[in-house]
């Protein structure tokens, strides 16, 4: 790993102080963590403050060391390691991380540098003209099915060519990033296989009611086959009253043996019917689409493809999301295969001051616009 240093003390402040908000979060993220152990929430709150300021200043370290007790050097150990931290300023509308690890490189990595060095700067972390934009090459983003890809702040855009590569920069050097659509760039979801799926393509429900089905058919077949062969080995020889008597036995077993299978026949009908009880279990209330739906993009963290996704689940309404109990984000979370997003971006909190005030109560609350 390269050496990393804090930047010189010429473009450092003086001082760093959370806004109200992020202050807020700080002292609540503390509390998720064990009493003495607080020390745990370092690389939230460096994370938290880079976002706040778009890197993390020595301000910033020596703050953080002393709301967690820890020794500064201890601090400043953590943000020099981990290179999710940029210690130096970056760029204000965009810092742009490149994937340069062996798929993306194959896949054309190479050229997406190229156009970072010639519509921004010809050197990793060097600021463009306006200080705008900024880029650096990084280690394997976990994308390579996408290759190649990019990392922008929080999200990744996937599946790129040099082509689309320059449109995204000229959206986020006009101020217009938010509007880009996040992960794959052509026609896919996430990483399914370009041109849709080849597997697995029934309904969640439905593969489980067959899958019941299937299941529950080969035990019945089996059992039906195997009296059959008893009776032909068993079968004893007739002879007078005792004959009858043992003929009369064997009829009342093959009797009781019947009814035994049709209890187990019916069984895994309603296994199966459980199992996609439990598979809805949590999902949220849908409802028809009305004639004014609300733009689900203006909560952060949900691009086209999540609102179309959502749209197909029914969510519709601001004060749909709004009204998420536990139960609810931790389905949607699952659907979405975006473990933890939902609650991270504080999407219900987002849909509260939309549906009550929109964009100006957005602004009230979170000091900011919405996407």
């Amino acid at each position: 790993m390269s050496v990393r240093r804090l930047a010189e003390d010429q473009v450092q402040p003086d001082s760093f102080k959370y806004t109200r908000e992020n202050a807020s979060w700080a002292k609540k993220k503390l509390k998720d963590y064990p009493k003495g152990r607080q020390a745990s929430a370092v690389i939230p709150l460096l994370m938290r403050a880079q976002e706040q300021d778009g890197w993390v200043t020595k301000a910033a370290i020596e703050h953080v060391a002393k709301m967690l007790d820890m020794p500064l050097i201890r601090v400043l150990e953590v943000a020099t390691f981990y290179t999710q931290f940029q210690l130096a300023p970056v760029g204000k509308r965009a810092h742009i991380q490149v994937c340069g690890t062996t798929p993306c490189m194959l896949r054309g990595a190479g050229d997406i540098m190229d156009v970072c060095k010639k519509r921004i700067a010809p050197a990793p972390f060097e600021l463009s003209e306006d200080g705008n934009l900024s880029w650096e090459e990084v280690e394997c983003q976990g994308a390579c099915v996408n290759a190649p890809m990019v990392m922008i702040f929080k999200d990744s855009y996937e599946d790129l060519t040099p082509e689309r590569m320059e449109e995204i920069i000229d959206a986020f050097d006009a101020g217009k990033g938010e509007g880009v659509p996040v992960g794959p760039q052509i026609d896919r979801v996430f990483s399914a296989p370009i041109g849709g799926l080849t597997s697995l393509t029934e309904a969640p429900g439905k593969r489980a009611a067959n899958g019941n089905a299937r299941k529950a058919a080969k035990p019945a077949a089996a059992k039906k086959a195997a009296p059959a062969k008893k009776s032909a080995v068993k079968k004893p020889v007739a002879k007078g009253n005792i004959g009858a008597r043992a003929a009369a036995l064997a009829g009342a077993g093959t009797v009781k043996a019947a009814t035994k299978k049709t209890a187990v026949k019916k069984a895994p009908a309603k296994k199966a019917a459980a199992k996609v009880n439990a598979a809805d279990k949590g999902r949220p209330v849908a409802m028809k689409k009305p004639k004014a739906p609300d733009d689900l993009k203006l909560i952060s963290g949900v691009g086209p493809k999540l609102e179309g996704v959502l749209n197909g689940l029914g969510i519709y309404k601001f004060e749909q999301v709004a009204k998420w109990k536990k139960a609810e984000r931790e389905w949607v979370d699952g659907y979405l295969k975006f473990k933890g997003r939902i609650d991270r971006d504080d999407w219900v909190k987002q849909a509260k001051a939309l549906a009550k005030g929109g964009e100006a109560e957005y602004i009230k609350v979170f000091g900011k616009k919405p996407r």
